[in-house]
């Protein structure tokens, strides 16, 4: 018998229906904080990415590989905050070093030893030889793009459609812009992320396709003289995963370089999730500039913008002030170094390698024998699913991604007792230092379970 697209649209509708009835009956203790928080925080939420549907989960504390939330149920947790919780939570490490930092003081607005420590840390695992310390990837970011137009003299940087780096202006454009407003391929539209970015900034920002060398070197010969630099992420991750083909990061460089134009990495969700050295040591291409965040700072606010002697070296001599009251802070500082030298090792490399050959193979097996159209990517200790025939090369691929399904497997993993990262398709799992095999079988059980609920 064959099923209708009809049928199957009805199933999947009624499918997610049951299960966020399920996910809601669960948690009365979110719902009622959520009231009481909408008469104080704007929206009921600290960040308007945790307004979700059918409603914001609160959560109680954290411990290992688990999260609580505020009605007692126990999570493994794979949302991992966005990819800051590569060291899971309360790692003895982390907690000692700023148990130890905490009652030495908190803030002294001047540098620490464990500062030094840190930047030379950086330095051998990412191989650019100067660094500065921010507090989040958007200060990282936007201190990149300020750097490249101030070492340039230029004003327009080049913006990958798709990709997210923050919320600061330059970068809030052609994030997640709908199908109707991307424009034509050849030359994307530049459109604002949101409310509040100004036209003239969207003139600033030129916008260019993942994968696509071509595209780059139109936008470099359009605006020849005029380009500072080019920000990207090296693995596309606000599209699900979306890795760079092959030659395409070395291709840029050298594309870049013949224009007198700069390359930075946006490596905060690649960082150490993908490896020792980020995505930088694994591609073998090193960039002008790299922006870290999120998995280096164990918890905490963090943020580092590393460079070449030439480029960061236009910091040091006082052309760019790259400036923070709380850059540096010892809190951060300590966290960072304790996941430097106790956290991200090649023994715990090794140990979520061994996971997540375990998940490839489960997924993959469910996936085949319940008929989907879907396949993992795994990168690192991140992963999602495409559900999707064919490997995503770029934003306007991956717009053709049926949303539905992400959030169906969301739900069965949630009211399973795993917790994901929500907005279905964009985002990533993360499996940190603390998961083990029995957090695993709990993951590719519930996935079985929604791969025979929604397949043919």
């Amino acid at each position: 018998m064959v099923t209708t697209t009809s049928e199957i649209d009805q199933r999947l509708e009624a499918i997610v229906a049951e299960q966020e009835r399920i996910f809601v009956r669960r948690q009365p203790g979110s719902a009622q904080r959520a009231e009481r928080a909408r008469a104080h925080l704007a929206g009921g939420v600290t960040s308007s990415w945790q307004i979700t549907r059918p409603q914001p989960v609160w959560l109680s504390h954290g411990a290992g590989s688990k999260v609580y939330d505020v009605d007692g149920g126990e999570y493994v947790d794979m949302h991992g905050g966005y990819g800051a919780g590569l060291a899971g939570h309360a790692h003895p490490a982390v907690v000692e070093a700023v148990q130890r930092q905490v009652a030495r003081g908190t803030h002294f607005a001047q540098p620490t030893d464990d500062a030094i420590a840190v930047s030379e840390h950086l330095a051998g695992r990412w191989g650019l030889p100067l660094w500065r310390f921010c507090n989040s990837g958007t200060e990282a970011t936007m201190d990149a793009v300020h750097l490249m137009r101030a070492f340039t003299g230029r004003d327009l940087i080049l913006k990958v459609e798709g990709c997210y780096h923050g919320h600061h202006d330059s970068v809030q454009v052609s994030v997640a812009p709908d199908a109707g407003d991307v424009g034509p391929a050849r030359q994307p539209n530049a459109v604002a992320a949101s409310s509040g970015i100004p036209a003239a900034i969207r003139e600033l920002t030129i916008i260019v396709n993942f994968n696509d060398l071509g595209s780059v070197e139109r936008a470099l010969e359009a605006h020849a003289g005029q380009v500072a630099g080019m920000i990207i992420e090296p693995v596309m991750m606000n599209a699900g995963i979306i890795p760079p083909v092959e030659g395409y990061l070395a291709g840029l460089k050298e594309l870049l370089h013949r224009h007198g134009a700069l390359l930075a990495f946006d490596e905060v969700k690649t960082g150490l999730t993908v490896g020792p050295g980020g995505w930088t040591v694994v591609s073998g291409v090193q960039p002008d500039l790299v922006t870290l965040a999120k998995s280096i700072g164990g918890g905490l606010c963090c943020g580092a913008v590393g460079g070449t002697d030439e480029v960061m070296g236009f910091v040091a001599s006082g052309g760019y002030e790259m400036v923070g009251t709380f850059n540096g802070n010892p809190l951060t500082m300590a966290a960072m170094r304790a996941v430097m030298e106790s956290v991200a090792t090649p023994g715990a490399f090794e140990h979520i390698a061994l996971l997540h050959r375990r998940v490839e193979e489960a997924l993959a097996g469910s996936i085949a024998a319940h008929g989907l159209v879907a396949h993992p990517v795994i990168v690192g200790a991140k992963g999602c699913v495409t559900f999707s025939a064919d490997p995503v090369r770029n934003y306007r691929d991956f717009l053709d991604v049926d949303d539905r399904y992400n959030h169906a497997h969301w739900l069965f993993q949630h009211n399973g007792g795993v917790f994901l990262p929500p907005w279905g398709k964009t985002e990533q799992w993360l499996v940190s230092v603390q998961h083990d095999e029995a957090d695993i079988e709990r993951f590719v059980g519930n996935f079985e379970r929604f791969a025979g609920a929604v397949g043919a």
